[in-house]
């Protein structure tokens, strides 16, 4: 019998040490990002820096395809909670994009200015606010706290206008972290300020999903093994509370690579995202 034990929660949710060269991100993603920004903008294609709050970091980027969108994919960054914001990941709109979809991307407020709670209710009112530009279906998805994010938006006592959350026709939740218990006991702590009673009432992995929710799980095989953990928990525990669930392991992919694939409109990650 194999028994398993996490000694050191730290390095268990530590990405970037734990990938050969991970030091190159998240500056990898700085000049693609914006390339593809200006490339949009010249072509009169990109609204950027769209207020849909009160806060400074309250403004989303809307990439817009050639001709009417078909719906409207919404994409959440990561950075657990407290780094970065849109600008690193644009270039990842064009897979959805070359698809025929509008694509949004929010920043938000970072902990410890606000509590991960805050940031739930921000995420909503980013994806109201871009539901209400583009007509159509809503696709959501996320990369690592991203993940938790969207996967967030289609549980129980979701942030969103309940006409924004009928048109959600599928989340993928990308290396997301769908139970907050475990980041307790980790020095980023000192910035998230995970409490017991926040982790029951925001991670998706605790909460039912709503109604005709469908969700895919999508991590990289060389991720970290709470990452691989965390991506089959919420599709294994939302099965049996009655979602469409799907997991899948993308062979070859670490935490910073399994988002690739958003960018080609043929790569099966947006394929299954728009499908």
């Amino acid at each position: 019998m194999l028994e398993r034990r996490i000694a050191d929660w730290d390095n268990a949710y530590t990405n970037g040490a734990n990938i050969a060269g991970g030091d190159r991100w998240p500056a990898a993603w700085v000049e693609p990002s914006q390339s593809f920004r200006d490339t949009l903008s010249a072509a009169e294609r990109a609204q950027l820096d769209i207020v849909y709050g009160d806060r400074p970091r309250n403004r989303l980027d809307l990439f817009l395809p050639e001709g009417k969108p078909k719906g409207l994919v919404v994409f959440v960054h990561g950075g657990y909670w407290m780094a970065l914001d849109k600008s690193y990941w644009s270039h990842l709109a064009k897979g959805s994009i070359d698809s025929g979809y509008a694509v949004a991307m929010p920043s938000y407020t970072l902990c410890p200015e606000v509590r991960i709670g805050d940031i739930v209710r921000e995420v909503g009112a980013a994806i109201d606010k871009a539901a209400a530009l583009v007509e159509g279906p809503i696709m959501l998805t996320g990369h690592s706290a991203g993940g938790h994010l969207v996967s967030r938006m289609v549980a129980a006592a979701s942030p969103l206008a309940p006409e924004v959350q009928h048109r959600i026709r599928h989340v993928v939740s990308l290396s997301g972290v769908h139970d907050l218990r475990p980041l307790i006991n980790t020095g980023m702590n000192k910035t998230l300020h995970i409490d017991e009673a926040e982790a029951l009432a925001e991670s998706p992995a605790l909460l039912r999903p709503v109604d005709n929710v469908r969700i895919t799980c999508w991590v990289g095989g060389g991720e970290r093994a709470e990452f691989l953990r965390q991506n089959a928990l919420l599709a294994n525990i939302w099965t049996g509370l009655g979602a469409a669930t799907a997991t899948v392991v993308e062979p070859d992919r670490h935490h910073f690579s399994v988002i690739d694939g958003l960018a080609d409109k043929d790569h099966a990650l947006t394929r299954t995202l728009l499908g």
